[in-house]
């Protein structure tokens, strides 16, 4: 193949195609906003599944890799009301068909499979346009240009790829998220570890909640859920953080003060808002030539089915390999691949969406407790 291949997102949908392209003899080049690789955190640990994730990482030639990422019954699961009764306590399962990794880990690995030169820091895309003969002239805010045979949008929830393809937009869901943290060392010494046990902790009445999640060296990250206009979260002043934790506190009073906790022994002067949006369920476009997305720039979904980095590395395996099979035909790998995207993604998001909803709808924390408890007989 001799066509030019650019990617924009250096996520792992866009590592994950970028990867078993050269592993075929194909070489792309990955266009990534972000100066370098730990410019910003990656966020906490993802569950790897063997139907998606799994396979997309044995087509990277990365499975064995992967395996020794692993960190065997953190996936366990604890469910407690406001007053810190345990409603569902699930111990880790070391032998976990979903086992789990820490996203940074993760996206290292897969950096680290690449050529050096195979990544472009520091290029954040603006607008692109196309100049004849299905071909797309990228330009980045540094003033470099970059023409593509084929341009894949790899790069999240606000594609500058995606706009040429669809007019949809992301919708905010009406649940925000705040990041908390919590070093190792004060966990022992606050309870907090011992309340959120190996795994993941859900403390959640109707709108609102608190999970947090113990890793590997014993440190909790996690979020505070609210359902809130975005607006009112984005009005709270971290600029004094003691004020800015109390007012959150403030939005859980009556609840047992050691979850409360969770809020205010938190050590993030300014934590991360991160507002849950999702594009419509079934998104599609039109076949472009010259364009495709893959990830949440095709199928932005809330975390509450955690398939959103299953599906990106899946996208991007399944769109190489498309490639790759039609080597001298990119319109038909691009027909080929669009169409079962749509088809698997559609009944994901929709389940998506219906989680978000239990999770802090009116009967939460039990339809919470009644979610777990199908997913653990339906996997046993």
């Amino acid at each position: 193949m001799t066509k030019t291949i650019g990617i924009i997102g250096a996520g792992l949908g866009g590592l994950t195609l970028t990867r078993v392209l050269h592993l075929n003899g194909i070489e792309a080049v990955l266009f990534e906003a972000e100066s370098w690789p730990e410019a910003r955190s990656q966020g906490g640990l993802l569950d790897i599944h063997e139907h998606n994730g799994q396979p997309a990482l044995k087509a990277a030639g990365l499975y064995q890799d992967f395996l020794r990422l692993v960190r065997p019954t953190e996936d366990a699961k604890r469910v407690v009301d406001k007053d810190s009764n345990i409603l569902l306590d699930v111990p880790g399962n070391p032998s976990s068909l979903h086992p789990e990794v820490d996203r940074g880990e993760l996206r290292t690995m897969l950096l680290s499979s690449l050529p050096e030169a195979t990544i472009r820091w520091g290029r954040k895309a603006t607008p692109i346009k196309a100049v004849g003969n299905s071909r797309h002239e990228v330009m980045f805010a540094d003033g470099s240009l970059f023409t593509a045979d084929l341009l894949v949008g790899a790069d999240g929830a606000w594609s500058k790829v995606r706009p040429l393809l669809s007019d949809s937009k992301p919708l905010y869901s009406g649940t925000c998220f705040l990041e908390i943290a919590h070093p190792a060392a004060r966990n022992d010494a606050d309870g907090l570890a011992a309340i959120v046990g190996t795994g993941t902790l859900m403390a959640v009445t109707p709108g609102k909640g608190i999970i947090a999640h113990r890793n590997a060296d014993s440190s909790i990250s996690g979020y505070v859920a609210l359902n809130k206009p975005e607006e009112w979260i984005r009005s709270i002043d971290f600029s004094d953080p003691r004020i800015g934790r109390e007012v959150l506190a403030a939005q859980f009073d009556g609840w047992a003060p050691d979850v409360i906790d969770f809020i205010t022994a938190s050590t993030l002067d300014h934590p991360t808002l991160r507002p849950i949006y999702a594009l419509p369920i079934g998104h599609e476009w039109l076949r472009e030539p010259g364009l495709t997305l893959v990830g949440d720039a095709a199928h932005l979904m809330s975390p509450f089915a955690g398939e959103g980095a299953n599906l990106a590395m899946y996208d991007g395996a399944e769109l190489a390999q498309a490639i790759i099979a039609n080597p001298s035909d990119t319109e038909a790998a691009l027909v080929m691949y669009e169409h079962e995207m749509f088809e698997r993604t559609r009944g994901i998001a929709g389940m998506s969406a219906q989680n978000l909803g239990l999770f802090f709808g009116d009967t939460a924390p039990n339809s919470v407790v009644e979610l777990f408890e199908r997913f653990i007989s339906t996997n046993a």
